[in-house]
C-alpha cells in the first residue's frame, strides 16, 4: 500500500484555480474512481470533482472556501502499489503553462490568477506585472502575501488600496484572504463612513438600487472587453424560413412521442451553421497576438438565458459529428442545465464559434457582441409571417412567407466583409434550402 496525492483537474480553459465549496467525503471513507468526492466553484460553473484513484481517503489538504489552485494537492489517498501515481497527462501541459508564468515571486503568481479570473491568456498575466497596486505592495513588503482572483477583482471594484488590502486580517489557508474577510472589511468601512456614497441614496426615494451579483459584474467585464478587443461589423439577412417551419410542424408532434423531448428552431439554426463552417472553416479561428489559430473542432457555443436574467454560453462540442436529432438532444440538455445551474465546467469550455436566438425574446434582430476569444456570432431574430416576393417560373409572385432577419458579428481585423458576408449567405442558403421530406428520427 501507499500514499499518493490527488491533484486538483482542470476545471475549463483559462481557469487557473477554484474554490472548495464542499468536501463530499469524509477521512477514513473508501472511494472510488469517478466517485464525486468535492464540490468546486469556479469562475463560470459549480462542479463536482471526481476522485482519480480507488482506495482510501487518509487525509484533506483543503477545506470548505479555500481557493485551490488546478494542478495543486487537494488530498492523499492510499492505494494498492499497482495504481498510477504519476501525473495525469491531461495536467501535464496546465502545469508546465503555471511553471511558465508563474515567477518566483508570489506577487507575480497573484497577477496570473488575477488575469485567469478575467480569462485573460497567460501573456498578458505577464504583461502586467508592473500593475501599480501590486508593485506598492511589493515595495511595501506585502507581496509575501497571495491574493485570489475574485479578491484582487472585489478590491479593485471597491477602490481598496493595496495598504488596506494588506492590513485586512486573513482567516483562509495560512492566513489568506477570503471572499469574506474583505466583503467584512467592505460593510465595516462602509459602517465608519460619515457620509453615504451618492450611489447609496435616492434624492427622491423613488429609485430601488440593486448591486449587480458576481455574474452580472463577469459579463460586463467581458462584453467591454470584446468591444475594445474586437473591431466589430454587423452583416444582416432576411432568410426565408417557409421550409423550415412547415417540415418543423410536422415531425415536431412525432419527435415528442418518440423521444418525449422537443425540437426547437435552435438545432436547425445550429446544424445550418456548422454546415456553413465546413464550407468557410476561416471564420472557426481565434486571434492570438499577432497570430490566426485555425481550429479544427466544432464547437458552437448557444448563448442561454438564466431565470435570474443572467446570461451563459454553454458548448456543444464537435457539433459536426451530430445528426439533427443528436443536436435536439444536446441544446435540450445543456438549456435544462444551464437553468437548473447543473453545467459542469467543461460544458463552458472551447467555443470556437456562437449563437443567440433572440428571437425567443420576440427580437427581430440584433448586434451581438463577440465571446472572446472568438471571431464572430449569430444571432437569430424572431420569425414572423410577411407578404414576400416569391420568384416562380411563370414570373413573380407575393405570398405570405415566414421570414427571419440574421445578424453576423465578426471581427474585422482578421474576418474581411467579403467572407463575414459570404458565411452569412451560406447560412441562409441551407435554410432557405431545407429538405422539407427528410426524416429525423
Amino acid at each position: 500500500m501507499k500514499i499518493v496525492e490527488m491533484v486538483m483537474p482542470p476545471m475549463g480553459e483559462s481557469i487557473l484555480e477554484c474554490t472548495v465549496l464542499h468536501l463530499l467525503a469524509k477521512i477514513g471513507d473508501t472511494v472510488r474512481i469517478d466517485d464525486s468526492i468535492l464540490e468546486v466553484a469556479t469562475d463560470k460553473v459549480d462542479t463536482e470533482v471526481p476522485c482519480p484513484y480507488s482506495g482510501v481517503l487518509t487525509e484533506w489538504l483543503v477545506k470548505e472556501n479555500d481557493v485551490v489552485a488546478i494542478g495543486s494537492a487537494v488530498a492523499h489517498i492510499q492505494v494498492e502499489d499497482s495504481e498510477v501515481t504519476i501525473t495525469p497527462p491531461i495536467l501535464q501541459p496546465v502545469l508546465e503553462k503555471v511553471a511558465d508564468v508563474a515567477t518566483t515571486s508570489i506577487a507575480a503568481t497573484s497577477v496570473a490568477a488575477t488575469a485567469s479570473y478575467l480569462e485573460k491568456d497567460f501573456e498578458e498575466a505577464v504583461s502586467r506585472k508592473n500593475d501599480p497596486a501590486l508593485e506598492h505592495a511589493r515595495n511595501n513588503g506585502e507581496a509575501n502575501t497571495f491574493y485570489s482572483p475574485l479578491v484582487l477583482s472585489i478590491a479593485r471594484q471597491e477602490h481598496i488600496s493595496a495598504n488596506e488590502l494588506g492590513a485586512i486580517p486573513g482567516t483562509g489557508a495560512e492566513n489568506r484572504v477570503t471572499k469574506n474577510d474583505i466583503i467584512s472589511f467592505i460593510n465595516n468601512r462602509s459602517k465608519k463612513a460619515d457620509v453615504p456614497t451618492p450611489v447609496a441614496t435616492s434624492l427622491n426615494g423613488s429609485n430601488e438600487i440593486i448591486e449587480m451579483d458576481r455574474m452580472r459584474k463577469m459579463i460586463s467585464q467581458r462584453m467591454i472587453e470584446s468591444r475594445k478587443i474586437s473591431a466589430h461589423v454587423t452583416s444582416f439577412i432576411e432568410a426565408d424560413m417557409t421550409p423550415v417551419v412547415k417540415w418543423r410542424e410536422l415531425v415536431k408532434n412525432e419527435f415528442r412521442k418518440k423521444t418525449s423531448d422537443s425540437i426547437t428552431f435552435t438545432p436547425i439554426l445550429i446544424e445550418a451553421v456548422v454546415k456553413a463552417i465546413q464550407d468557410y472553416p476561416m471564420i472557426n479561428i481565434s486571434v492570438e497576438g499577432d497570430k490566426i489559430i485555425k481550429k479544427k473542432d466544432i464547437n458552437i457555443g448557444m448563448a442561454v438565458a438564466l431565470p435570474d436574467g443572467n446570461l451563459i454560453v454553454p458548448v456543444i462540442h464537435h457539433a459536426d459529428q451530430y445528426d439533427l436529432a443528436g443536436l435536439a438532444k444536446k441544446v435540450n440538455d445543456l438549456a435544462k442545465r444551464a437553468r437548473e445551474n447543473k453545467l459542469k465546467a467543461d460544458d463552458l469550455a472551447g467555443g470556437t464559434y456562437t449563437v443567440s436566438n433572440i428571437g425567443a425574446f420576440g427580437n427581430l434582430m440584433g448586434t451581438p457582441i463577440i465571446v472572446q476569444p472568438q471571431v464572430a456570432i449569430m444571432a437569430f431574430g424572431a420569425i414572423k409571417k410577411k407578404p414576400a416576393v416569391i420568384e416562380a417560373p411563370q414570373g413573380d409572385l407575393i405570398g405570405i412567407r415566414s421570414m427571419m432577419f440574421i445578424s453576423h458579428s465578426y471581427d474585422h481585423r482578421v474576418v474581411d466583409g467579403s467572407l463575414g458576408g459570404l458565411f452569412l449567405k451560406r447560412v441562409n442558403d441551407y435554410l432557405e434550402n431545407f429538405d422539407v421530406h427528410r426524416t429525423i428520427i
